[in-house]
């Protein structure tokens, strides 16, 4: 067994002249790290900039060099041979390896029973190098799946507690042992493993799908589905992972042969989430896609939802029309509700009355009456906007309209004085006169009383930890790119990939919107069942920006890429 410590090694610049801690100070961040601390609170305490500092100045301290996992690339095949055991139990990942030698990634520099450990198993000279806590982590989930580590547990320990997540309400069980298998406290550690990996991720769903394969998980993240790695031997329970996500979400557990939707409510690290769960029986066994209501995460504003300041004004003076309908639409996921949500918010007072009627209700917004929609009693958007007249409302939000029944409603709640918002499945904003008119509204009450419709997409901003700028040519763009709104040799930027945004490039979403304010000649068009193409052009000869304009924009402006504005629109 040789451990050696070698601080020639250091990877980092910083480091060099990073300054040594007192041995009080190593007491100190010894104590954090034997606590599980986080070692950006040691970092505040001692006034260092960043995680990083305090990891070079323990670094120089203890004589061991420093390394930047994010920028170290690492073989897949690096753990063949490697006793994974250790890699969880100390939190270390082996980085390069030799014949002779491995060098290790460390986490805690004070485990000093994690190089021995390693030397003993693999009769190898260690090197030992120190990376930030949670890169590490980051590495062994990357290279074994989400859940790993709790594997080790389900094949070698007992129960311990769940990392940092409450089911919040009572859970029912019955004697069935598939129950009983769920409720084992390694299954109950995977699952919660799965739900906090997604919401630290930022996933706006979760997909956990069962093939002849195997399991398969996989997140969306701003939009995008990435697949997780997952153990292989996570396939022998993945009947458990599935029964213990009805039991949180109160569904029956025996029923395996029709679709069932529930609702988990959990708290992970103080933050309150909502989980909705979806359940379908598929060929090789139940399909779940769960969709995660991070409510401290959401604020409702038009202006943090990327309205351009043009665009925002006009819509703010939509919003406080004392009648008419306002519509919002665009594809499923992009970000219609958050539009609707943000437009409440801005206008509720204590003058006002505003009742929405939603399928599902996704946030709680204080000073707003919801209802839920329940088709199985017969409480559909229509018969609920019948109702929420009878309450004397002045602003109505019905979450979609789907018929000709809620349509008709809809416009006759906002010919008798009501402000009425809605969601519209349509490609663009003109399409919207023509899509009531096909549902069996006539036109002349279509253009009456729609006063405006928003069309939106979401596009992912561009990390700004490491977009990289550029000049681009002629050829490097679509033709309809306008070179006009930039300066002469300004860049403009694409993505890069770093740890920060999980190599994407991206981190978050933002909108692109075109809004259609009705004035007489669309009115005419509209009552006179023009087609959508002629509506479109008014509306833009009439100042309207397009979806593609206001993508281009936010590309001028560094927000997003090119790539980005051509998923998610089309040609003007």
């Amino acid at each position: 067994m040789s451990i050696a410590f070698h601080s020639s090694e250091a990877a980092a610049s910083v480091e060099d002249v990073a300054r040594r801690l007192s041995s009080h100070e190593l007491k100190r961040v010894q104590e954090f790290f034997s606590a599980g601390d986080q070692l950006d609170q040691f970092a505040r305490e001692l006034q260092f900039e960043s995680e990083l500092d305090v990891l070079c100045a323990i670094g120089r301290s203890l004589s061991i060099p420093v390394v930047d996992l994010s920028k170290e690339e690492i073989d897949d095949s690096i753990l063949k041979g490697f006793p994974v055991r250790l890699v969880h139990r100390h939190g270390v990942f082996p980085i390069a390896c030799s014949d002779a030698s491995v060098k290790l990634a460390i986490s805690n520099p004070f485990d000093v029973q994690a190089a021995d450990a390693v030397a003993e198993a693999t009769g190898l000279f260690v090197r030992t190098v120190l990376a930030l806590p949670h890169e590490v982590a980051t590495l062994i989930k990357s290279h074994l799946g989400v859940g790993a580590e709790t594997l080790e547990g389900l094949m070698a320990q007992a129960a311990e507690e769940s990392d940092g997540l409450e089911v919040i309400g009572d859970l029912e069980f019955d004697e069935s042992e598939a129950a009983a298998m769920a409720q084992q406290a390694s299954v109950v550690r995977l699952v919660n493993d799965i739900l906090v990996e997604a919401v630290n991720a930022r996933a706006s769903d979760i997909h956990m799908e069962v093939q002849e394969s195997g399991l398969k998980l996989r997140y969306r993240i701003d939009g995008v589905l990435q697949t997780q790695p997952l153990p292989s031997e996570l396939n022998r329970f993945q009947a458990a992972i599935i029964s213990r996500l009805k039991i949180m979400a109160r569904l029956n557990i025996a029923e395996k042969r029709v679709p069932q939707d529930g609702r988990i409510r959990i708290r992970v690290s103080g933050r309150e989430v909502d989980v909705r769960v979806s359940i379908i029986p598929m060929l090789h066994g139940e399909g779940v896609v769960m969709r995660v209501l991070d409510k401290d995460a959401m604020t409702f504003s038009l202006s943090g939802i990327g309205m351009e300041d043009d665009i925002n004004a006009r819509f703010q003076k939509l919003i406080r029309l004392p009648h008419g309908i306002v519509l919002v639409t665009g594809p499923t996921g992009s970000g219609k509700t958050t539009t609707l949500y943000s437009s409440l918010a801005e206008i509720r007072s204590e003058r006002n009355k505003i009742i929405t009627t939603e399928d599902p209700i996704e946030y709680q917004l204080e000073g707003i009456n919801q209802i839920q929609v329940n088709h199985k009693v017969g409480l559909t958007f229509a018969a609920g906007l019948r109702s929420i007249l009878r309450h004397d409302p002045d602003v109505v939000l019905v979450g979609e309209i789907r018929d000709f029944e809620t349509a008709e409603n809809a416009v006759q709640a906002s010919l008798t004085g009501h402000m009425v918002f809605s969601t519209l499945h349509t490609n663009d904003a003109a399409g919207a006169f023509m899509r009531l008119v096909d549902m069996g509204v006539e036109p002349f009450l279509v253009a009456s009383t729609v006063e405006g419709i928003v069309a939106q997409r979401l596009v992912r901003t561009l990390c700004r930890e490491c977009r990289e700028g550029y000049v681009p040519s002629y050829d490097e763009v679509p033709a309809d790119f306008p070179f006009d709104d930039i300066a002469y040799g300004e860049p403009i930027y694409r993505p890069a990939g770093c740890r920060n945004c999980r190599g994407t490039g991206y981190s978050g979403r933002l909108g692109i919107y075109e809004l259609l304010e009705t004035n007489e000649q669309i009115r005419q068009l509209a009552h006179d069942r023009t087609g959508t193409d002629k509506i479109r052009k008014a509306a833009i000869a009439s100042g309207m920006i397009t979806l593609r304009q206001d993508g281009w924009k936010k590309v001028a402006q560094g927000i997003t890429s090119i790539d980005e504005v051509l998923r998610v629109t089309k040609a003007d």
